[in-house]
């Protein structure tokens, strides 16, 4: 039997006239990993800093049990910035002490990229006073990995993480013995990690078994059955299942609810987008040409982010983008910001960009725009517009589209100086919005969101007519809006990913085994193991291949394309069995020829 850690009974927590809590009851017991969700405001981080006795209740009592070993990461740190990395995390431990721990090293290499931290200046010996908080986080996550405990609680642990970091961050808590309470909006991480969900509303906690996608399944049932005046919100709750359970089940291996029932749960729910008709408004908005990018190498300084890059972003199309950081993926950003708003009089280092004359670009960056801290929100917004079509008929004022983002009637009037970092992103997106562009460029938009707004962003931009690039290092945001993942794997390329963030994990994982392959070999003078019987390409060899890459990935776009316009055909004449025959036919000459071509791409991408 399971040994209980924690019981919260009856606690109770009021702010001036707010009650956050109100009669909670709950407990950790061994082995339990819980999600903490809800939205932002509604007492998830109050609920974890009593449950870790960093705070008191009004009212009940929070008990541990005897000798109870805690570690807690909180969004403010407790690191001493005269010291160092090496003081923080590894203390008194000889180098070959630590270097001798297997769990050490792993905890090294997740969060840090290497044993010498490579992005530090002075690796273990780095002063922490002048890094930024991003790197305090990291270093203070990796000091309470790196101890035993029976319970880790964890506000927000993937923050200034990237991809590779919030993969790594999952595996590792998956295998540790200790419990886990952990607050994240990470959709992705808590259906990797968690056997348990808390979501905090209006003061109550619900409790769900399973993941992430467990606890939408199990949500929406309750909320069905309750048949409760929150419609609109439980509309999109089903949504949200629908795409779970249509596109991505592989997901989670904790399908622990009938399959059967969500079905039926979800049988009048259509896909989250229809493709083929925001690709022809969004053509009708944008004509053929987007940004079209020929021979482009863009730089940050002195240093060459991007070399010789040819590429399209056309009418419609979404894109996810990912890499390391310091790879470009910003700066790609900038570059074509800075094209379309001169009307390309400004150009990058080398190469040209061309942009649509009929371009209209918003462009969320990972700086939140100053705004008059006297005008209440809705005025915020309505200095833009007082009404927004979102597309497919939808149209919303500037109060209605403020409800959507969580701004109620008394929230609008509240000073713009009043509101928090996540209520200042909701309304920096809120104004990218109202003003009706037809392009979209997201920097790492989920920052600072909650679950809630992310669900609420995702069903706008699921009818929004236009084309998108996505940055962002959440994974489930990437997946649900965008169609098409491209990488920047640091080598001064940009490619497609064919099989998306999965693919880029494992190319990134060889590169990592390819580099500590090549070092001792590179010591000893001789070739890496692998590598003795590939020629070096020529300059000239490794241009062609890229072309080749690029016209290869614009041919899988028109394939892509046909494919959902015979998906059409082939529905509208379900009843035609001559015709449906016909059209399959093409189906399986269009699958054949897209096999052979990343056949080739896989090829092609091997040499770049």
């Amino acid at each position: 039997m399971a040994v209980n850690l924690v019981n919260v009974e009856n606690v109770s927590k009021v702010y001036g006239t707010r009650a956050l809590l109100d009669g909670v009851s709950l407990g950790v017991s061994e082995g339990d990993r819980i999600g903490v969700v809800g939205r932002n405001g509604d007492g998830k981080t109050t609920l974890i800093r009593m449950l870790a006795k960093l705070e008191e209740a009004d009212s009940g009592r929070v008990t541990h049990s005897g000798g109870l070993r805690l570690g807690v990461l909180t969004q403010h740190d407790s690191l001493d910035p005269e010291a160092t990395v090496r003081h923080e995390v590894i203390g008194d431990m000889a180098d070959h002490e630590w270097a001798g721990d297997a769990k050490v090293r792993d905890v090294l290499t997740g969060l840090f990229g290497g044993l010498d931290l490579p992005g530090f200046p002075k690796g273990l010996d780095t002063v922490i006073g002048p890094l930024s908080g991003g790197e305090r986080r990291r270093i203070a996550l990796a000091k309470l990995l790196i101890e035993e405990q029976d319970l880790i609680v964890l506000d927000e642990p993937t923050n200034h993480l990237d991809v590779e970091g919030i993969a790594w961050l999952a595996r590792h808590l998956r295998e540790r013995r200790s419990a886990l309470v952990c607050v994240t909006h990470d959709r992705w991480f808590l259906d990797q990690v968690c056997t348990r969900m808390w979501d905090v509303q209006r003061g109550t906690v619900y409790e769900y078994e399973g993941g992430y996608s467990d606890y939408v399944f199990a949500r929406a049932e309750r909320e069905r059955i309750a048949a409760s005046e929150e419609a609109k919100r439980q509309n999109l709750v089903r949504k949200e299942l629908a795409w779970l359970r249509r596109g991505a089940p592989a997901r989670t291996s904790k399908p622990r609810f009938r399959v059967e029932a969500a079905n039926e749960l979800i049988k009048d729910v259509p896909p989250p987008r229809d493709s083929s008709e925001l690709m022809r408004f969004a053509s009708s908005r944008l004509g053929k040409t987007v940004f079209d990018l020929e021979d482009v190498t863009v730089q940050a300084g002195p240093k060459v982010l991007l070399k010789h890059v040819t590429w399209q972003l056309g009418p419609g199309d979404r894109i996810g983008l990912v890499g390391v950081n310091g790879a470009g993926k910003t700066s790609l950003l900038r570059a074509l910001t800075e094209a379309a708003r001169s009307e390309g009089e400004v150009q990058p280092a080398g190469g040209r960009i061309r942009v649509g004359k009929t371009v209209k670009l918003a462009y969320l960056s990972q700086e939140v725009a100053e705004l008059d801290p006297t005008w209440r929100v809705l005025q915020a917004v309505q200095q833009v517009r007082e009404r927004v079509d979102l597309g497919k008929g939808r149209e919303m004022t500037a109060g209605q589209l403020c409800e959507t983002f969580g701004f109620n009637k008394e929230k609008q009037w509240t000073p713009v100086g009043d509101l928090s970092g996540g209520e200042r992103r909701r309304l920096q997106l809120l104004r990218l919005l109202m003003d009706e562009p037809n392009v979209l460029f997201l920097d790492e938009p989920t920052n600072d969101l909650d679950i809630e707004t992310l669900t609420q962003l995702e069903d706008l931009l699921d009818g929004w007519p236009g084309s998108m690039i996505v940055i962002s290092h959440d994974r489930y945001f990437i997946e649900r809006t965008t169609d098409r993942v491209f990488a920047l794997l640091g080598d001064g390329t940009l490619r497609m990913l064919p099989r998306g963030i999965d693919e880029y994990l494992e190319r990134r994982k060889r590169m990592e085994e390819a580099a500590a392959a090549s070092a001792p070999a590179a010591r000893t003078g001789q070739a890496a193991p692998g590598t003795s019987g590939k020629p070096e390409k020529s300059a000239a060899d490794l241009r062609a291949a890229k072309k080749e890459l690029q016209k290869i990935e614009r041919q899988l776009d028109r394939i892509s394309e046909k494919e959902t316009e015979l998906h059409a055909r082939i529905a509208e004449h379900a009843t035609d069995f001559a015709k449906v025959a016909e059209l399959d036919a093409e189906l399986r000459t269009l699958a054949g020829q897209r096999e052979e071509l990343e056949m080739r791409w896989l090829e092609l991408a091997e040499d770049v």
